[in-house]
């Protein structure tokens, strides 16, 4: 298992589109992947669990791996997530 601890940058947060992008990326990889703030973990594979977290700009969140490629995972999720999705 693999975690890393992340600031969302872009000053909308993870709302329909960022998180959509998120997802797919997520979705490239073979490990169970999960977005956790404040206690609450949802599947990252999920845009329902990922937009239901309400994450806004600003807010740090872990991102957890477990599988087969988790830090690849994880490192390019965190890549995402610090370019701001290009907004």
């Amino acid at each position: 298992m693999f975690v890393k601890e992340v600031t969302v940058q872009n000053h909308v947060g993870l709302h329909a589109r960022p998180a959509t992008f998120f997802i797919q990326k997520a979705n490239e990889f073979k490990s169970s992947i999960w977005v956790e703030k404040q206690e609450r973990r949802v599947n990252a594979k999920s845009l329902l669990g990922v937009l239901s977290l309400g994450i806004v700009g600003g807010t740090e969140i872990k991102i957890i791996a477990d599988g087969t490629d988790e830090e690849q995972a994880i490192d390019s999720l965190v890549k995402l997530i610090e370019s701001g999705f290009a907004e």
